[in-house]
């Protein structure tokens, strides 16, 4: 009979993370362990990534569902289904942990955490990676990028609208100076940190340092706005927490067709999951919009999952999944980052520090 448990974690970040939103020192995993009671040593694992302030289900009562669906197990297809849309980093979670205890039961493999079989996943192949620039103070960010670049990173992307924007200029003129867009590739995610009034000009500036993109230069929620930057940018822009709480497929079709962005970026965890994330993929498809995947700040489980799942797509842009260097006690997994590119042992065992061991 399936059965399942929950326990709390706290990653602690290496050093302050810092964003336009704030500063991160911790994060808060919920994980979520399936078995079978006949063989409860063989189990999937699924990470429920909460980001706090952010996520559409920061809600008081979080860790109160988590343990309704793991007491409820045995009806994990109504919470896939309907009982979880306003929990969407539950969901996935659960349907991490459902997906890795299937294919450990198909391919005879326990404790391998593959959930999506491909040749990354066999060590045969890889997913290019942005290095991500946290927020700081001038020197602190420029030291960073040159670390970046040094360590082999064709694809920089840097938090901005903490601080002066006119040094945020200089940084990217810096880089600039050295380098080329057709040597390093550089995004800029903003977090909403732009007001209406004053994005525009702050677009013109930017695209003459001939960025990649910007990620979600206003404050999501403004529609109307967002299409008319969309409409006139001269930088191509992507939606990032726009995406957040919209799980309808009508809606879904209502912010793309509304808006006209590039691109959008996805997170799993905040868009409820593979399959969630699959819909706003085959839509985007439809528009001709670009898209990437992001992992939200999970530990290596998460990442794991996110980074397999979007391998298979066969995106070839550089991805958002360079976090799992962020943690002081992240768990030890077959994935490593060289020279850029996001890899996977398949030889390299799992070190759960105690979760589940």
């Amino acid at each position: 009979m399936l059965k399942a448990a929950f326990k709390k974690y706290t990653l602690r970040f290496k050093q302050p993370a810092g964003t336009s939103r704030g500063v991160y020192t911790h994060k808060d995993s919920c994980f979520i362990r399936v078995f079978d009671d006949i063989d409860p040593d063989i189990f999937g694992i699924g990470e429920c990534g909460l980001l706090k302030g952010l996520s559409n289900d920061d809600l008081p009562d979080y860790e109160t569902k988590v343990g309704e669906v793991v007491e409820n197990i045995t009806n994990f297809n109504y919470y896939l289904d309907k009982g979880l849309v306003q929990y969407p980093s539950i969901r996935f979670g659960l349907e991490m942990a459902l997906k890795d205890l299937k294919i450990q039961g198909e391919s005879g493999l326990p404790g391998s955490r593959i959930l999506f079989p491909s040749d990354f996943t066999q060590g045969k192949d890889f997913i290019e990676i942005n290095g991500l620039v946290w927020m700081g103070d001038f020197y602190f960010m420029r030291k960073q990028v040159k670390e970046k670049i040094k360590s082999g990173f064709k694809c920089i992307k840097l938090k901005i609208g903490a601080i002066d924007f006119e040094k945020e200029l200089e940084l990217i003129r810096s880089i600039r100076k050295d380098f080329k867009p057709s040597d390093i590739e550089i995004r800029v995610d903003a977090n909403g940190a732009f007001s209406p009034e004053e994005a525009m000009e702050k677009l013109k500036l930017l695209a003459e340092l001939g960025l990649q993109s910007i990620e979600q230069p206003i404050r999501q929620g403004q529609w109307e706005i967002m299409a008319s930057l969309c409409e006139k940018t001269p930088l191509p822009i992507a939606l990032d927490e726009e995406l957040i709480g919209i799980f309808n497929m009508d809606e879904k079709k209502k912010l793309l067709e509304t808006v006209k962005p590039q691109y959008i970026i996805l997170k799993p965890s905040l868009a409820g999951g593979f399959a969630a994330s699959q819909e706003w993929i085959d839509l985007v498809k439809h528009y001709n919009i670009g898209w990437w995947v992001t992992s939200a700040l999970e530990s290596n489980i998460g990442l794991n999952a996110i980074a397999q799942w979007t391998y298979t797509q066969g995106n070839p842009l550089p991805q958002g999944l360079g976090t799992g260097q962020l943690y002081h006690n992240n768990f030890i997994s077959p994935l490593s980052i060289e020279r850029g590119k996001l890899k996977f042992d398949p030889i390299k065992e799992w070190i759960l520090n105690g979760l589940y061991q």
